[in-house]
């Protein structure tokens, strides 16, 4: 059975997964915020790169420590929307060792199902909110948007704490985008939902209040959307330095957890959702599996 890493660099976070089979033995996760301030098609900024490239040296030794016998990287919305994508890859592969994949957003929705859904048995509706895309996902159909965490907070949440006025914007930017992108027949597809990376599995971890993070606990909780409701007031309702001391949020993901909670929300109503499961099986779990099976 392979030890595998599968690494994922993303426009607000970058990830690693260590997996041995089913067996998760190391996950880290650490905002670098590589996208955003401005134009997502800009070039990626020199001190973001940096953050990333530091990250990746760090989890190149762990990667090597701990024998791992493949492994695999993948970079998502903030390097394939940048001018400078291209070279910045080239960067990843000196830090990392070995060469990166910049994913269209199909291939970005096929590996984030098959992290979710893998050895689950009916159908599914897949919601992956990232920093500067969302990904909509079901057996037969996919829908990758230009939603995001970072994307949203920076064109609509100007405000400390956020404006009812703002919130509504945002709300009505991402109403706008998921009526014109997301097609009637997704809707009558899914039975049940899962809701992948940090808005879900932080709003997880505040529901639960953990002093913290417990992975074993978030996997699987249910969100329901008067729940999902209350955490958006609860996260808008006061300044970002308060926000950061909530119980269960990760004082990095502050930031941008509002942006977050209101897209989920729109993408629950959007779907007719009563209730979302919050999952750490997401695009990490996908491309390690991925990764075992190519031959």
């Amino acid at each position: 059975m392979s030890r595998v890493a599968a690494v994922d660099i993303g426009t607000n976070s970058t990830r690693l997964l260590i997996a041995e089979g089913e067996q998760e033995l190391a996950r880290r996760s650490i905002v670098t915020r590589l996208g955003g301030r401005g134009n997502f098609s800009d070039s990626l900024g020199d001190a973001a790169q940096q953050r990333v490239l530091d990250v990746l040296h760090r989890f190149r030794a762990e990667i090597g420590d701990r024998g791992c016998e493949r492994a695999a990287a993948v970079m998502t919305s903030a390097v394939r929307d940048a001018a400078n994508g291209r070279a910045f890859a080239t960067q990843v592969q000196d830090a990392l060792g070995f060469a990166p994949r910049t994913l269209s957003g199909d291939e970005e929705a096929k590996l984030t199902y098959d992290g979710a859904t893998h050895g689950r048995t009916g159908e599914f509706l897949v919601i992956d909110i990232g920093g500067g895309s969302t990904e909509l996902v079901t057996s037969t159909a996919h829908v990758s948007t230009q939603i995001g965490v970072v994307r949203h907070s920076e064109r609509h949440l100007h405000s400390d704490p956020p404006t009812a006025a703002e919130l509504a914007n945002l709300a009505r930017d991402v109403h706008q985008a998921l009526m014109a992108h997301v097609p009637v027949r997704m809707q009558t597809k899914s039975v049940r939902s899962i809701a992948v990376a940090g808005t879900p599995t932080q709003c997880a971890a505040i529901d639960l209040a953990l002093d913290h993070y417990d992975a074993t606990r978030v996997e699987g909780h249910i969100l329901t959307a008067s729940r999902l409701r209350e955490l958006l007031q609860q996260t808008a309702g006061v300044p970002l330095a308060k926000r950061r001391r909530i119980t269960g949020l990760d004082p990095a993901r502050a930031p941008v957890i509002v942006a977050g909670i209101a897209i989920l929300l729109e993408v629950v109503d959007r779907f007719g959702l009563d209730q979302v499961e919050a999952s750490e099986r997401d695009i990490l779990w996908g491309l390690a599996r991925s990764t075992t099976d190519r031959r």
